[in-house]
């Protein structure tokens, strides 16, 4: 091979490496030669641990799949897409893949391109974004309302205490009181809905002193009847995050699980980190992952749409608000807060952009 030979091979697996899809280049008998930083993150495994693997067993798709889709691709020479496999993937999960296959023969290499793009994390993507807009709507209809609200509600109360000053009779002056006291109330309800009222106070914390602080709580509100386990990532470095606000968001997303277990269950604490992740529509080259799962009923399927929106619980006593504070309170550092509920297990994903540290 000559030193060009070698120098363009370098410059195309460079390109590969930036791919933000997994990019796996195998040799005619199969074997893996070259894996991108999205397949690590894919399959969970190193490049070097990878590097000599047979395809079938990187690539785990029932009946061998992925030998007959590399066979087809070596025996016509011709680059083809295979539409929306089911790919095993770590946890014991399944993802949605589309897979192109490129036979190569240039350079000195031939082998086979493969190229996997999960198409379920598009379809997170576009979720994402709808949440988003439908968020900063939603946000922007509360303010209106309040406003509305706010200023005869000023007025009214205003009034009462004037009235109340003019009254000879104690008597009377106790339905006075009555109005300013629910008037103040309404205010404080609406302070509530519009959720955090002031930056975030941001400084360098440990994601897991601060989840600590949340089990503890939540341990010592609920007594021994619920079980609460930790899962932490110990390579996740320290947030630039305001550990107030923080706590409060863990922690009304964990009274919540605690409530929907009834005094039994589990509550599990995970933490993970994440390379490469979107956002709505931005990209970040780290994040963290912050799971909240309890082995509850779970969430009926028509509430899920609108559970971070104020004033929606399933509870005859719930106030609606929790969760939407906690989604306003994850937005201000940049993140988002997702949901996903079956019986038996419902989770709530935190994830926050780590890099934003370097900016704020």
């Amino acid at each position: 091979m000559t030193g060009d030979n070698k120098s363009t091979q370098r410059e195309h697996l460079w390109v590969l490496d930036n791919m933000t899809t997994a990019a796996l280049l195998f040799d005619v008998r199969k074997r893996l030669r070259f894996m991108n930083t999205a397949s690590e993150i894919l399959f969970s495994l190193s490049s070097r641990a990878a590097t000599g693997m047979q395809a079938r067993d990187l690539i785990q798709c029932p009946d061998n799949e992925v030998d007959t889709v590399l066979d087809r691709a070596l025996a016509t020479g011709q680059p083809f897409t295979e539409r929306e496999m089911m790919l095993p993937a770590p946890g014991g999960r399944s993802i949605t893949v589309d897979c192109t296959v490129v036979p190569l023969e240039e350079d000195g290499f031939d082998g086979i391109l493969v190229e996997i793009q999960q198409v379920d994390r598009q379809l997170r993507i576009s979720r994402e974004e709808h949440f988003v807009s439908q968020y900063h709507a939603s946000r922007a209809l509360l303010r209106g309302m309040a406003h509305e609200i706010k200023n005869p509600l000023g007025g009214l109360r205003g009034a009462a205490q004037l009235l109340e000053r003019e009254l000879p009779d104690e008597e009377l002056r106790e339905y006075t009181r009555i109005i300013i006291e629910e008037a103040d109330r309404l205010q404080t309800l609406i302070d509530r809905m519009l959720g955090p009222n002031r930056p975030p106070n941001k400084r360098q914390v440990n994601l897991h002193q601060l989840l600590e602080r949340v089990r503890s709580l939540v341990e010592a509100e609920v007594g021994g009847g619920i079980e609460l386990i930790r899962d932490y990532d110990p390579s996740i470095p320290l947030l630039h995050a305001d550990p107030d606000q923080l706590i409060q968001a863990f922690l009304n997303i964990a009274r919540n699980a605690a409530q929907a277990l009834d005094s039994r269950g589990r509550i599990l604490l995970r933490t993970r980190i994440h390379r490469q992740y979107t956002i709505g529509n931005r990209r970040h080259r780290l994040a963290a992952r912050i799971d909240i799962e309890d082995n509850g009923p779970g969430i009926p399927e028509e509430m899920r749409e609108s559970l971070f929106f104020p004033m929606v619980t399933g509870r005859p006593e719930g106030t609606g608000l929790g969760l939407s504070i906690a989604q306003s309170l994850i937005h201000q550092h940049g993140g988002l807060i997702e949901c996903n509920s079956e019986p038996g297990a419902t989770v709530f994903s935190i994830v926050i952009p780590l890099e934003m540290s370097d900016h704020d």
